[in-house]
């Protein structure tokens, strides 16, 4: 059974239990279009919540399958994007989206000031919670740093422009675990992958800034592109391929160590 808190009967969070001892621990950030039936659609038609705007198409499934395969941990969001954005740090000016990629949200704008906390209080803060707990608790059942791999997916097509990359691995300046995933990534012959492509993976205040490079603590960013994993055989295929890639990645005894990298979006605050 998986484990979910309740924000007023809606779920700010999903813990998917696994293996504490196995040092990793797996993330979603984005992967679900749900929201509090209190906020209704936020104005939006119901094609809104089939498009990237509202969740990392097909990060959910891939997610629940890499961690029974690989009996690890996961934490996913239980919330859209739409709503506010749990890779976003509490100040950056997105944390919440007026427009995105073209579509004017009206449930956004205008927003108090009490409305921006309120939804930092009931599903942001709880979710960071989450990632935090379950990090820690890694940490103190193997004694070592633990490896964070966060999952996300990108649209094939931008402003009418095809994405040749099948995959893309993101990361700030922590060049452990990312590195060693092109490696990998880069050995088969029918993948493209993007290093930092098409987003780059620095990003002050975002998931992995606040939980693992300030830490030190070894993690990754794979975007997966959406139309690979939109469906039941594309999810299956990319964890066959995704699984063994990660297992050796957590056998590798550097990939549990603690160490500070300077990130690239400037020094850390005190």
């Amino acid at each position: 059974m998986s484990k979910s808190v309740t924000m007023q009967d809606f779920p700010a969070f999903e813990i998917i239990p696994g293996g504490l001892n196995t040092g990793c621990i797996l993330l979603g950030d984005h992967a679900t279009n749900r929201l509090p039936p209190e906020y209704g659609s936020l104005g939006l038609g119901p094609d809104a919540f089939k498009r990237h705007i509202a969740f990392d198409i097909g990060i959910e499934p891939l997610t629940r399958a890499l961690a029974m395969r690989l009996g690890v941990p996961a934490v996913m969001s239980g919330f859209s994007r739409l709503l506010i954005d749990p890779n976003r740090g509490e100040d950056d000016p997105t944390l919440i989206m007026k427009i995105s990629d073209g579509a004017i949200i009206p449930g956004n704008h205008p927003i108090s000031e009490t409305e921006w906390d309120r939804r930092i209080a009931l599903y942001h803060r709880p979710y960071h919670q989450a990632v935090g707990d379950v990090i820690a608790d890694v940490e103190q059942t193997t004694g070592a740093a633990p490896l964070v791999i966060s999952l996300h997916s990108f649209t094939p097509f931008w402003k009418g422009v095809a994405r040749p990359w099948h995959a893309s691995v993101l990361w700030d300046a922590d060049p452990r675990a990312p590195i060693r995933l092109l490696q990998a990534l880069g050995q088969m012959p029918d993948i493209v992958t993007g290093d930092n492509e098409p987003y780059d993976g620095a990003l002050r205040g975002d998931t992995l800034y606040r939980h693992c490079m300030k830490a030190g603590i070894p993690h990754l960013l794979l975007e997966v592109r959406q139309d690979l994993i939109g469906d039941e055989a594309g999810v299956a295929s990319w964890c066959n391929r995704l699984a063994p890639v990660f297992a050796a990645l957590n056998a590798d005894p550097e990939l549990h160590k603690y160490e500070v990298y300077r990130s690239r979006t400037g020094p850390y605050e005190a």
